[in-house]
């Protein structure tokens, strides 16, 4: 590992700052807007939802992450997705733009700007235009500056997000740190996932989103709480350069190592999306291994972690192993069900279920105690080379339910 776990967020890295407050957008009076804010102009990359239904902001930067040299800004507010709002809002993310970016002295097109909640409402713009004042003056270097901009971008979450690390590249010391946010309308391909990055890396921009892609196609994408892709989702990544460590514009050591650490952010940040899954108890981790080709695992554990009849086996701590084996047979991926070895592991323990398709004399209660855990993962090895892949998901709850069938009221 070249990487040093370190305790941050947005924060972590040289020239970040951050900030939270309550503009008024939610009923219950809780932070509901933040800004992230680089001293130093930055390369940008990021990765957007694949429903056709766009939210405004997703069009938004998507123009400026593809169009633009640099951002400098991201405004989030959390309780109006500004989704299926037309030219009205278009406008408004244009108008938090501008606005943020007189506060700031800085270009509206170096300002990125996202929403999450509820889909239909237009953003409440004098609430935006209220909130922004506050978070220009609130906005700090520090850890609780960070953790204040990671509550304020919640939405049904329970927890806030965040993750960071540090590395040394060319003799320098870089940091990675991120948040995010997402418990519900989650599944592969993006979610209501809005996580924003930064590093202060020096590094070209085409190795930053080359970079970013690689590391969400094995975490953000490997998700699922409830097989709803949202209209929302977005992954933002900011390098300002302020590290000083000779710029990366080819893929060599430095590149790698850079690679993995933010693949550990990413990774990190995907998983705490699962274990915080809407009315979830635990965390099911589906992982694929002697598969031989990286999508057809990818594709089976996916499908494992997406299936509600599994999800609903774990929440009842039921050894159902039939429903693993059913939604492996429905992926769509090819494999040969009578090769397959079926595990279940938790703190409590490892248990076989199924041996070359068939199933072992396990103990019913063992199986119980192991899926009693507050983390689960079932292992598939369906033998047919050395590829493996992981995906992260939760129980089915009664809850579950209760959270969106009351959502809006």
């Amino acid at each position: 590992m070249t990487y040093q776990i370190i305790d941050g967020g947005v924060t972590a890295p040289q020239g970040f700052k951050a900030a939270g407050a309550a503009a008024g957008i939610k009923k219950n009076g809780q932070k509901d807007m933040a800004l992230l804010y680089s001293l130093a102009p930055c390369k940008a990359a990021g990765t957007f939802t694949t429903n056709i239904v766009k939210a405004a902001p997703v069009k938004w930067d998507q123009e400026l992450v593809r169009q633009q040299p640099c951002a400098q800004a991201v405004v989030c507010n959390s309780g109006v997705a500004n989704a299926c709002t037309g030219q009205e809002g278009m406008e408004a993310c244009q108008k938090t733009a501008q606005e943020a970016g007189k506060l700031l002295n800085i270009p509206e097109t170096s300002v990125l700007v996202t929403s999450t909640g509820v889909i239909g409402q237009q953003i409440p713009m004098k609430q935006i235009q209220n909130g922004l004042p506050l978070l220009v003056k609130g906005l700090g270097d520090s850890r609780e500056a960070a953790a204040e901009a990671a509550q304020a971008i919640l939405t049904t979450d329970t927890v806030k997000k965040e993750a960071a690390v540090r590395l040394f590249l060319g003799g320098k010391p870089v940091s990675i740190g991120g948040m995010c946010k997402g418990s519900g309308m989650i599944h592969p391909n993006m979610c209501t996932m809005l996580s924003f990055v930064t590093t202060d890396a020096c590094i070209s921009k085409d190795l930053l989103q080359k970079a970013l892609s690689q590391t969400v196609a094995d975490s953000y994408n490997m998700v699922s709480v409830d097989g709803d892709t949202s209209t929302n989702d977005t992954v933002l990544l900011l390098a300002n350069g302020q590290a000083g460590n000779p710029k990366i514009d080819e893929e060599n050591q430095d590149y790698q190592d850079f690679l993995e650490a933010l693949r550990y952010v990413n990774e990190t940040l995907a998983k705490s999306i699962a274990a915080d899954g809407e009315g979830c108890t635990a965390l099911l981790e589906a992982k694929i291994i002697g598969a031989g080709q990286k999508d057809q695992a990818r594709t089976l554990a996916k499908s494992i972690v997406s299936s509600n009849l599994t999800k609903a086996a774990i929440y009842g701590h039921d050894a159902n192993w039939g429903r693993i084996l059913c939604a492996m047979g429905y992926s769509g991926a090819e494999f040969n069900p009578e090769k397959v070895d079926l595990y279940i592991e938790s703190a409590a323990g490892k248990l076989q279920l199924l041996e070359n398709g068939t199933a072992t004399t396990y103990s019913e209660e063992e199986a119980t105690k192991i899926l009693s855990e507050k983390t689960i993962t079932v292992i598939a090895d369906i033998k047919t080379g050395v590829e493996t892949a992981t995906a992260w998901g939760c129980d089915l709850t009664h809850e579950y339910i209760n959270i969106n069938a009351d959502y809006r009221s």
